[in-house]
């Protein structure tokens, strides 16, 4: 007899023979790494089969396991095509998660000092196998983040979704937009070249400019490290970029999805009656559950998305690297990137401390609490035009100011300086070169 608890593998043998030993070894493995399902289980979801057992298995992985307690059991089978939440809000997962997957490879090759960077950067495009493909993965993920996270919290506010009980659930999403959005400026640093120099310089500067002046001054200490951007200010970028912001996503991104399970996705505002939330009242005829429809779904999602991935950084998109960063040298347009155009462009209206500061900060402190102050109660379209309206007018104009932000923009010089700047390449991509090791 055995002294532990359950029967030795050899007992086992002994008693059942060493294939059924080994069948049920396996069995029982599968069954704890899935948090309940066994072989037979799977194989019937993989089938589309009705479960044989009771309770149903297919419910105990969202109970009783690690990852599945954050996704629920089934869902109601209008939130399951692509209208009403276009699987935005999953699709800024999925690239959160493939961009801590490039990251830690770029991370093998990258040191945060001034002296190395930018070289550790020609390595990664020249010498590193797959090392340009990994970097230009990597930015272009982080560009998509920042877009469907933006997208899909204009989604939730079109249809109405952050309204009570979800408005806890559109405070947890506004903090990782902004956590996104931090994200991509401290990230926007690490190549160490003139475009990211210039662009930070002058982001962390309108943290500088915030009131009083002792807090500005002492913000803008702790994000560059000294008065000008050097290898303080880069090291606290890395050590944000790599560390505390995407250990912050993961906390509030695991809240979000309790939210999401707590209350249920919100049905399209037609199916609902006014001032009435029924979306975890889920009739069972009406119920798609997680596994095995949505799981296979979501994954048919992530070979397509991660194929069109592959396809854009193969032959169309190519991260910019430009010279090494010099202090000494500023370059004629110095471009915010394309998600910070419209404050570059409210800039060029009026003081740096109110367009830079002041105003922004107005404008999501109202996104914030905007769901606490809105107590209509009705999600149709219908009941909410001057809403509705407001935000098309509030898209309409951030679209503008992104034009403003450009260099197109208000911001031309002279004749003589833009042919100088068109022929020396101050602001010229370096091309990567293959060193020999």
């Amino acid at each position: 007899m055995s002294i532990l608890p359950v029967p030795s593998f050899l007992d086992d043998i002994k008693e059942k023979g060493l294939r059924k030993a080994v069948l049920e070894g396996i069995d029982e493995t599968v069954t704890r790494l899935t948090a309940g399902m066994n072989i037979q289980d799977i194989r019937e979801a993989l089938r589309g089969d009705p479960p044989s057992r009771r309770p149903n298995p297919r419910l105990t992985p969202h109970a009783d396991g690690f990852f599945l307690h954050i996704r629920p059991a089934y869902y109601n089978q209008a939130v399951t095509g692509i209208y009403p939440t276009f699987r935005m809000g999953w699709l800024s997962t999925y690239f959160f998660i493939l961009e801590i997957i490039t990251g830690i490879f770029l991370m093998v090759f990258y040191t945060p000092s001034p002296d190395v960077a930018y070289d550790n950067m020609m390595e990664i495009l020249g010498n590193v196998p797959m090392g340009q493909f990994m970097r230009d993965l990597h930015r272009l993920g982080a560009e998509a983040m920042v877009l469907f996270v933006a997208l899909h919290m204009l989604r939730t506010f079109v249809t109405g979704s952050y309204k009570r009980p979800r408005q806890f659930t559109w405070f947890t999403g506004m903090i990782l937009l902004m956590i996104t959005l931090f994200l991509s400026f401290t990230g926007y640093l690490l190549p160490w070249d003139q475009l990211a120099f210039w662009a930070v310089t002058i982001g962390t500067s309108m943290a500088e400019a915030a009131p009083p002046e002792v807090v500005g001054t002492n913000v803008n200490l702790l994000l560059r490290g000294a008065p000008d951007i050097g290898a303080g200010g880069l090291l606290r970028f890395y050590l944000l970029h790599v560390l505390l912001l995407p250990l912050l996503t993961i906390i509030f991104l695991f809240v979000h999805y309790y939210k999401v399970v707590l209350h249920g996705h919100s049905l399209p505002p037609k199916l609902e009656e006014v001032g009435q939330d029924t979306a975890k009242r889920v009739p069972v005829e009406k119920r798609v559950y997680f596994i095995p429809d949505v799981l296979t779904t979501e994954l048919m999602w992530v070979a397509g998305v991660s194929f069109a991935m592959v396809m854009m950084v193969t032959w169309f998109y190519h991260a910019p690297l430009e010279n090494h960063a010099d202090p000494q040298v500023t370059p004629l347009h110095t471009v915010a990137p394309w998600y910070f155009l419209w404050l570059q462009g409210m800039l060029k209206f009026g003081d740096k401390v109110l367009m830079g500061v002041v105003l922004p900060t107005i404008i999501f402190g109202f996104l914030f609490v905007m769901p606490y102050l809105d107590v209509t109660k009705s999600r149709r379209y219908a009941h909410r035009r001057f809403a509705l309206s407001t935000g098309a007018l509030v898209v309409a104009l951030l679209i503008v100011l992104t034009f403003t932000g450009t260099p197109y923009y208000g911001v031309e010089g002279s004749a003589d300086q833009e042919v100088t700047e068109s022929m020396i390449p101050w602001r010229k991509t370096r091309p990567a070169t293959r060193h020999p090791l």
